[in-house]
């Protein structure tokens, strides 16, 4: 059995107002985002971890090291956030002024839409799949049960979960949702059967978090 536990960063300098940040842009944790991450890593304290993955960008690093506590973490190029080329650092409002048909053709589909100077969502999704293939075949070959943390990003995760439960790519927006160290589990038996979601953007660690956290 592979359980792997997937989060996203927590809350950074560059948060608000809400901008694109994607892997160009130096966006260190605020105090808000290390309490975060240090409440989840309480929750996850009594958790055996047999690996701890990161996207290698500074937001998603600083955010694993919190949860590993003495263990390695491990910085993984293909858990970085979608390239958003000219788009990265640029507010959401400031979009729609500045590129509104871009912004037009990105909210109709996602996947297919390529940033200008940066990716697009099946691209991103490429890589995704070869990071998941490799992370099965380690727990194939290792055996037992395996669980493994992930540390990524809004965009990346979100189209993780599109690929992992077979929801169409061009949905991957509409249909999930990844706040800030929050927390995603999904648990494998085998490869053939594909993974069970078990537990979505959960965040009953965070402080200000009622029993109706879902907004």
């Amino acid at each position: 059995m592979l359980t792997l536990l997937l989060t996203r960063h927590g809350h950074t300098l560059r948060s608000e107002p809400e901008q694109y940040l994607g892997q160009r842009i130096v966006a260190p944790l605020s105090d808000r985002g290390r309490v975060d991450a240090e409440r989840l890593a309480s929750r996850l304290a009594g958790v055996q971890l047999d690996r701890v993955l990161s996207s290698p960008l500074g937001r998603a690093m600083e955010t694993a090291e919190i949860l590993a506590g003495r263990r390695t973490v491990e910085p993984d190029d293909r858990l970085m956030e979608l390239d958003y080329g000219a788009f990265e650092g640029v507010t959401v409002a400031e979009i729609e002024q500045r590129f509104p048909a871009e912004q037009a053709r990105y909210s109709e589909d996602p996947s297919t839409f390529v940033f200008p100077g940066g990716e697009s969502g099946l691209l991103v999704a490429e890589r995704v799949r070869d990071f998941i293939d490799q992370l099965l075949g380690w727990w194939e070959k290792h055996g037992d049960q395996r669980v493994v943390l992930a540390v990524g990003h809004s965009s990346l995760n979100r189209i993780m979960l599109a690929v992992l439960l077979g929801a169409p790519l061009a949905d991957y927006r509409r249909r999930f949702q990844f706040d800030w160290a929050g927390l995603t589990v999904l648990r494998w038996t085998s490869r053939a059967e594909g993974p069970q979601l078990l537990l979505a953007n959960d965040a009953c660690h965070l402080p200000g978090t009622s029993d109706a956290n879902w907004g």
